[in-house]
């Protein structure tokens, strides 16, 4: 079996609660794709489960086949590890993306290919499309598109105020040009908006983001406030209550937060200290101390990582990301 069946077929032995811990740990690129690995299975039989877990090092001589309505498996490992609203989105993905077609087909696309696809059409219709992918997958389609009109784009995303469905048959006989079209699966729904444009953001390289969010103050500077207020940045992490701070920083690879603070505010730093013991808080100091230069886009990389696994803590319901009495997602 492929990789991708073997780990499948480890997450339904383990059980729904078990599977969700493990789920936490991967990235939604790995989730993604081991979610439409258990969707594709139906029934398991004995011989396949021993065969992964031999390879594991482990028995199966107590345990009989697994036979489970696996769609459904999908969707309570999700929903327990990711939340309800992060896992909706994920769940449509894996499990419509299987027989998805016309613009729900894209989401399933490189980004290099999206963005050759629709590249050509007018800036209104990239941003109604793109207003139904996730952010991560936007910010890269995006960085495949000419500067000039990423600024547009994403402008248009933020003015975006739900489409209807009329709206959408029409796109997708646009989109028929270069693939089969289907637009059955798509309701009246609330896509875009000054959020909607944020997280996409949020989502992109630093330097790409920071020159997209000049251009859109140079053409609408009320706008240009309005995504900016509604963007979540690594230092906005100090604003987060004490219990919130103490349980993301049992998540976060030591090696990591030590290059992230390298560009991070004080105020944030003081804030990490004040929230870790006194002996983890020196070793930490210490660290940073002897840590010498490190490019500004490891730093970079590093606070989208653990801006990464804070979302996604915060999807699943375990830290907030706001202080007291406020709330950033």
């Amino acid at each position: 079996m492929p990789g991708s069946e073997r780990a499948a077929v480890l997450m339904l032995a383990l059980g729904e609660q078990n599977a969700a811990e493990v789920l936490r740990h991967l990235q939604p690129s790995e989730v993604q794709a081991l979610g439409s690995a258990m969707a594709s299975m139906k029934g398991l039989e004995r011989g396949r489960v021993e065969i992964v877990l031999d390879e594991l090092n482990a028995t199966l001589s107590q345990q009989a086949g697994i036979d489970t309505d696996s769609e459904d498996y999908v969707r309570k490992v999700l929903m327990n590890a990711l939340g309800e609203e992060r896992a909706t989105a994920l769940i449509d993905r894996i499990l419509l993306g299987r027989s998805a077609k016309g613009l729900e087909s894209l989401k399933w696309m490189e980004a290099r290919a999206v963005a050759e696809m629709i590249g050509q059409e007018h800036p209104q219709i990239i941003a109604i499309i793109l207003a139904h992918l996730e952010p991560d997958q936007v910010g890269d389609i995006l960085g495949y598109m000419p500067e000039q009109i990423r600024a547009d784009v994403i402008m248009r995303v933020a003015t975006l105020d739900g489409i209807q469905p009329h709206a959408l048959h029409e796109l997708d006989e646009v989109m028929e040009r270069q693939f089969s079209g289907n637009v059955s699966k798509f309701k009246s729904s609330k896509v875009g908006g000054v959020k909607a444009a944020a997280n996409i953001l949020n989502a992109m390289e630093t330097t790409r983001e920071n020159l997209l969010m000049a251009s859109i103050h140079e053409v609408d500077e009320t706008l240009g406030n309005r995504i900016q207020e509604l963007m979540f940045v690594f230092d906005d992490l100090a604003k987060m209550e004490d219990r919130s701070m103490q349980t993301l920083l049992r998540d976060l690879p030591g090696e990591r937060l030590v290059v992230a603070l390298k560009g991070a505010d004080p105020k944030l730093s003081e804030k990490i200290f004040a929230n870790m013991s006194k002996r983890a808080a020196d070793m930490l100091r210490d660290d940073l101390e002897v840590k010498g230069p490190v490019r500004v886009s490891e730093v970079d990389a590093a606070q989208k990582e653990i801006l990464g696994i804070a979302r996604k803590l915060a999807d699943a319901g375990q830290i907030s990301l706001g202080g007291e009495g406020e709330d950033f997602v």
